[in-house]
């Protein structure tokens, strides 16, 4: 039989494709355990028909074998289901490089984690731009991998690297599992959506890893009147941070909402905030202030003809954070809380007064009251209050009635 030239692949190909070294290939040759293979001369050549149906022959075992594994009870089944899909995605998109005789390109470059994780955040800050708090999330996380996993070869990381990573986190800097989670997510998008696209990796090591869950992670504290208190008194030497908590305290609004709010979107008059772009289309909303005066008589006093509501050093900027001060203000009166718990205080005094969720999903800048749940965490107190206004002697109509009059 005659084959064209481009129906000929040499054993070089084949190694760089199979991952095989020249001797172990020359060792199946002999075995007869290869792929098929014709002799021209010296040379020594594989049809890619022949190859391909002995890629097709050897990958169906392997899904039989995982398909048996997937039947065996496993603690994470989605995680499991997931890594099947993938590897069958792989399998595919390389037999298909191969029928394109593309087969070289398989071949994982090595690239150093700290060089590939600087182009993948630059990638990020492109990729999210119309979501910069995504890509600023993302850098943070990817500080500490950078510095955990130095010059290490990207390809060469594993799920047991990944595991001493997270030991490494928790013993050397003492984070909390919903850091940790943000750190796990932010290095599987790098694996999963950067480099293996880069030709850095075959897999992502993240999938085969425990992420702490979303109530394990969970760090949410609701400040009581007296932490409020305490908190704004010594936090009242430090102007920028003093009235970025009463602004969101008394009006909901995300930390890098109120920092970046604009002169121009301030109407006193009128009483509301325009805030003009967010996270999500819902963010995009118009805020009317709350009624005892206190967020307007601080904007009052901040409109000066700028730009910002809050300027920072350099002309022409906004401040961006406030961990110093804050994390000052915490150590003088021994609170433990992230300005997000503002957010969540607002919200969970909303809800106590009565607020209705679709309205309170409005004023946070959610699209829907499915989110709101999680923002809202009633005291204990609260429940009780309510229950002993409910009443236990009414029944019925009777107790409807009772109920509204107390509320209202």
């Amino acid at each position: 039989m005659r084959f064209a030239k481009e129906d000929l692949l040499r054993p070089e190909q084949l190694c760089e494709i199979t991952g095989w070294s020249p001797k172990t290939l020359a060792n199946r040759r002999s075995q007869g355990k290869g792929p098929r293979y014709i002799k021209c001369g010296a040379k020594i050549l594989y049809p890619r028909g022949d190859f391909e149906e002995f890629l097709e022959e050897n990958l169906a075992p392997a899904r039989s074998e995982r398909k048996v594994a997937l039947a065996v009870p496993s603690r994470r089944p989605a995680a499991t289901k997931r890594n099947q899909n993938a590897a069958l995605r792989n399998e595919y998109e390389a037999r298909q490089k191969v029928l394109a005789g593309q087969g070289t390109s398989l071949k994982v470059k090595s690239m150093p984690f700290s060089e590939a994780a600087e182009k993948f955040i630059a990638w990020a800050e492109s990729e999210y731009r119309k979501h910069p708090a995504t890509a600023r999330r993302l850098k943070v996380s990817m500080a500490s991998c950078k510095t955990y996993f130095g010059e290490q070869p990207v390809r060469s990381i594993t799920a047991g690297h990944v595991e001493d990573y997270k030991a490494w986190r928790r013993t050397a800097h003492g984070v909390r599992d919903v850091t940790l989670r943000h750190d796990l997510h932010a290095l599987s998008t790098f694996y999963g959506g950067y480099a293996i696209k880069q030709q850095w990796a075959r897999v992502n090591p993240v999938r085969d890893v425990d992420i702490p869950s979303d109530k394990d992670a969970t760090r949410i504290h609701v400040l009581t009147a007296a932490e409020e208190t305490a908190y704004l008194a010594a936090a009242e030497r430090y102007a920028n941070l003093y009235d970025l908590g009463r602004i969101m305290i008394r009006q909901g609004m995300r930390p890098e909402e109120v920092m970046t709010l604009e002169q121009a979107n301030i109407d006193i008059e009128m009483e509301t905030i325009f805030i003009p772009k967010g996270k999500s289309d819902a963010a995009r909303r118009r805020l009317h202030l709350a009624s005892d005066g206190e967020v307007a008589r601080i904007l009052q006093r901040r409109l000066d003809g700028g730009q910002w509501v809050f300027p920072g050093k350099k002309r022409g900027t906004h401040i961006t954070k406030l961990n110093n001060s804050h994390g000052k203000v915490l150590e003088a009166t021994g609170l433990r809380f992230v300005l997000y718990d503002l957010r969540h205080t607002f919200a969970t005094r909303m809800a106590e007064r009565g607020m209705d969720l679709a309205t309170l999903a409005a004023i946070l800048g959610h699209s829907g009251i499915r989110v709101v749940p999680r923002y809202i965490h009633i005291s204990e107190g609260h429940q009780r209050d309510v229950m002993r206004r409910f009443g236990t002697e009414k029944t019925g109509s009777a107790m409807a009635v009772s109920w509204q009059a107390d509320v209202n």
